[in-house]
């Protein structure tokens, strides 16, 4: 049994809980619920930051007091998660005594070592961030998460000597290349480390500031928020000795959105040197969600609340979503038309229909009850079982590396497998002949024991649904007690025992609010409800994509003069250069390819460029795929970006750099 700890940032209470946290959130405990299925011993820990400028400002415009304000903001917190169905362990607030007391012990060991001293700074300071600016880290002489000009300030304040550990944390972070994953944000907190390291300011006057942890050495003086939020980390854990802290120090894996990579990144690392300690293991960081209007943002109020969304779409439906339409790293958009398109055709068809038909079946011709393998495993039976060893195998070694995405599509490969597998063999058929009953029993014992086992993989993704599926089946078990080895294994549900038929594990649904579309109809506009979205109106409609229609009358017709778009908008599509790993020729299509693509990890693309190029040509490619285009399904295969193209008359010729690039570096 190994040990593992997993911590969110502590979210800062000057605003309530939003998509953001939520991810992040999610993220950490199924990471925690992944590793307890594995049988390891798991430390969670979430919590709040509640000291600092932006919490009295936020108090003052509430009209109370800080201390009256974080109470009520952490409780939206601590209240939000258990709704998420969150498991952690502990829930920290930077005012609890015993952060506080570990927090001063932390700064006067590193103060006695000759590590903090006293002197006067001025530079530019955004309230919003809480920490000075150098001119080249603004946008146009703006903050670039909260778009304000920074103001001047000078003060006397008491410093930490980070500099001085900067060839360390270079060394460090070289001789271990996943201290920060992914590899791009690796590689940005080195090209900021190729400058000269300042000195980071750690305290303000209590004459500007009381509301923070006063310094053990100055009490004139209270604690930066930076150099108290962080040591939430060890102080959750009773350093510096504790049983917890010897017990889960550092195996720790801290999640964080990249707006916070600088301090975890180079503040963090250097004070636990500066105290004694060694490092993290694993600094796990993900992009932004966005919407219509960019990048989510409490300051500009562009946020989705998520228990907004949960009543109208299940719990379940939105922990599945955020983890399967974000590639961790990237960013990612976030539309509710996007989450009903992945509950209806995610869940409710491929999920659902696969386990609503399984039990249907066991009812009806084996009066609900499990049977034994009735005869011997034909190559279909054999194909379908590799299908679930390999999608079981492909998920214990993803979710470690943060491929949560990967691990959620080997799963549902799997489950489309098994729903052709049912198509193919077609046990109503064998139910008609009586030389067929073992036949029949070994159909539907081979198609319990994969619901069984998909039941237990996706428990840390969504566990109220894999205990309703497992309930169902005759195991009466809570997700967190779920092992993999044990639950998962093949074969071992009991012949005889009783299953249940139920309601649908995921009814589809329709948009929660009749949006308005305008439509263009014969040259005349006129509105209508939108219903379903667009795509899935297709997708309902007709087996060919309405993209493949698109392609074909765009062809028919002379190109349409485009409205221009603003350069924000423009912004919004993040090109990605790729590379051509694999190439192969979609079955019954004539113009589609699927391509894996290496864009700093490996997408599934189709592409209609079967007519011009053969898959030994595509190969080693370099292209430029849409990385952040909506999912879609193309002849049965879901596609994950577009390859961009250009036609020249009967000609295409695809995009490319001139020279070759590493992969995943973004067109700009």
């Amino acid at each position: 049994m190994e040990r593992f700890y997993v911590s969110t940032p502590i979210y800062y209470v000057n605003a309530e809980p939003h998509i953001g946290h939520a991810y992040t959130t999610i993220v950490a405990d199924v990471m925690n619920r992944f590793h307890k299925l594995m049988g390891d011993e798991t430390f969670f820990l979430t919590g709040t930051d509640e000291h600092g400028d932006k919490i009295v400002q936020a108090a003052q415009e509430a009209g109370t007091d800080p201390k009256s304000y974080t109470d009520r903001i952490s409780g939206l917190f601590r209240d939000t998660w258990p709704r998420l169905n969150i498991s952690h362990d502990h829930f920290i607030r930077t005012t609890d005594p015993e952060h506080i007391r570990v927090v001063q012990y932390f700064l006067q060991k590193v103060h006695d070592s000759g590590d903090i001293y006293f002197s006067t700074y001025k530079g530019l300071y955004c309230v919003g961030c809480e920490r000075f600016y150098t001119e080249k880290e603004l946008v146009d002489g703006k903050c670039p998460d909260h778009d304000k000009e920074p103001v001047e300030r000078e003060e006397a304040n008491y410093f930490f000597r980070m500099s001085k550990y900067q060839d360390w944390l270079i060394q460090h972070i070289e001789s271990h290349p996943d201290f920060i994953r992914p590899e791009r944000y690796r590689n940005e907190v080195l090209a900021f480390l190729r400058e000269p390291l300042e000195d980071l300011c750690i305290s303000r006057p209590k004459e500007r500031l009381s509301w923070g942890i006063p310094l053990p050495f100055d009490e004139k003086y209270v604690t930066y928020v930076w150099f108290d939020a962080l040591i939430n980390y060890v102080s959750a854990l009773q350093y510096p000795d504790g049983e917890r802290f010897r017990e889960f120090w550092p195996v720790v894996q801290h999640t964080i959105a990249k707006d916070i990579l600088k301090p975890h990144g180079i503040y963090w690392p250097t004070m636990i040197r500066a105290a004694g300690f060694a490092p993290y293991r694993h600094l796990n960081v993900h992009g932004y969600w966005k919407t219509s209007e960019g990048k989510m943002s409490k300051s500009r109020g562009t946020v989705v609340r998520p228990l907004d969304l949960v009543p109208i779409y299940g719990l379940d439906a939105f922990r599945y979503f955020l983890l399967r339409e974000m590639v961790f790293g990237l960013d990612s958009n976030f539309s509710e038309d996007a989450l009903v398109q992945r509950l209806n055709a995610d869940l409710a068809n491929d999920l659902g229909n696969l386990y609503s038909r399984t039990l249907a079946m066991t009812a009806k011709y084996f009066d609900g009850k499990v049977p034994p393998f009735g005869a011997p495993l034909d190559e279909v039976d054999k194909d379908l079982i590799r299908h679930v060893e390999e999608a079981t195998a492909h998920y214990v070694e993803e979710i470690p590396r943060l491929g949560f995405h990967k691990a959620l599509m080997k799963i549902w490969e799997c489950l489309s497998a098994a729903n052709k597998y049912v198509d193919h063999v077609g046990p109503w058929n064998l139910a008609k002949d009586p030389g067929q009953h073992g036949r029949l029993q070994t159909v539907l014992r081979i198609l319990l024991e994969l619901n069984k086992t998909a039941a237990v993989l996706i428990s840390p993704f969504m566990p109220e649904t894999a205990e309703k599926m497992l309930d169902r089946l005759g195991i009466p078990k809570k997700a967190l007690d779920l092992r993999l080895e044990d639950d998962a294994a093949w074969g071992t549900l009991k012949e005889g025992s009783p299953v249940q038929k139920g309601e649908s594990l995921f009814p589809r649904v329709e948009l929660r609010v009749q949006q308005v579309e305008q439509v263009e109809l014969k040259g005349r506009k006129e509105e209508k409800p939108a219903g379903k979205p667009a795509v899935q109106q297709a997708r309902d409609a007709s087996q060919q994509p309405a993209a493949d229609k698109r392609v074909e009358k765009s062809q028919e017709k002379p190109e349409e003069k485009l409205e221009n778009i603003s350069f924000d908008a423009f912004k919004q599509v993040d090109l990605r250069v790729g590379l051509v790993k694999q190439a192969e020729k979609i079955p019954k299509s004539k113009k589609l390819l699927r391509l894996t693509v290496d864009i700093g990890e490996e997408r599934q693309v189709v592409a209609g460029i079967a007519e011009y190029y053969t898959p030994e040509e595509m190969v080693g490619k370099q292209v430029v795929l849409v990385a952040n285009l909506q999912p879609a399904k193309l002849m049965g295969v879901e596609s994950h970006g577009m390859v961009l193209a250009v036609r020249d008359g009967d000609a295409l010729c695809l995009l490319a750099p001139e020279k070759p690039v590493t992969p995943g570096r973004r067109v700009s």
